[in-house]
């Protein structure tokens, strides 16, 4: 599959994906939304071999330092209204990818860029990497679910704070709040996404995509998550991983997930 925007390669059962344009400051453009919607619409839906994604973004700057502005400084309404759906619609199959993705946040997260690594199910930052929801200077709202991700993540009056104060936080301040899971060693950003990804490789590997689903769930208004979380747990009973898994448990061995 080609791509025009991003860098894709394969550290064993661990996709990553790199957002390249350092130039722009791997600014999100029609053209990162295409690779984007290419690499989670079509291309893990059939790569069963692949059990964990990274995106992180090149150069030593920015992860992503948010939409590239020249491309709708001129739209209107309805081409606006537009945009933000697009956007919502890529991010969201990123958050109900069947695999667990990690932001790699590795500089800059602004604005849509934010909005990216909060669309990701885990976030690992270095100590130079910068959060925050600028686009009430610009006079707008965030497009992209940020007014809905980051009040899910650190709730609603600190989300509000950041949202109309546009104030960036830091690493250990965005750990704090509960904007990330982890702050690691400046450029280990990937490696340390791709070591935690490689161990949620070893569980059962239908268990995990229904354990985001019923995740996903909870924040759902058009389901009950506590029913949804019921009929995945009786539907994994009737899989072979949750035959081998309990044999193993009982054997005292290491279970072989098959992903059946």
């Amino acid at each position: 599959m080609n791509f025009n925007t991003i860098i894709s390669e394969e550290d064993g059962p661990v996709l990553i994906i790199t957002i390249n344009r350092p130039e722009a400051l791997n600014a999100l453009n029609k053209s990162v939304f295409d690779d984007l919607e290419q690499v989670f619409g079509i291309m893990l839906p059939g790569r069963k071999d692949i059990r964990g994604v990274v995106i992180t973004g090149a150069g030593e700057k920015a992860f992503v330092a948010g939409a590239d502005i020249k491309e709708f400084s001129e739209f209107n309404a309805e081409q606006g209204t537009a945009l933000s759906r697009r956007g919502q619609g890529i991010f969201k199959l990123i958050e109900q990818c069947n695999v667990p993705v990690i932001a790699a946040v590795n500089g800059f997260a602004l604005g849509g860029g934010c909005e990216l690594a909060m669309a990701c199910h885990m976030r690992i930052a270095g100590p130079k990497a910068k959060f925050g929801q600028p686009e009430v200077n610009l006079g707008l709202t965030p497009g992209y679910a940020g007014t809905q991700r980051l009040i899910q993540l650190v709730g609603k009056t600190t989300g509000l704070e950041l949202l109309l104060t546009t104030r960036m936080v830091g690493a250990e301040e965005a750990k704090q709040i509960g904007l990330i899971n982890q702050v690691t060693e400046q450029g280990k950003e990937v490696e340390t996404a791709v070591n935690m990804l490689k161990i949620i490789a070893e569980k059962a590997p239908i268990a995990v995509a229904k354990t985001i689903h019923c995740v996903n769930a909870y924040y759902d208004k058009n389901n009950d998550g506590f029913e949804e979380e019921a009929v995945q747990f009786g539907l994994c009973m009737e899989t072979e991983d949750f035959r081998e898994g309990t044999k193993a448990f009982i054997e005292k061995r290491k279970p072989n997930f098959k992903n059946q």
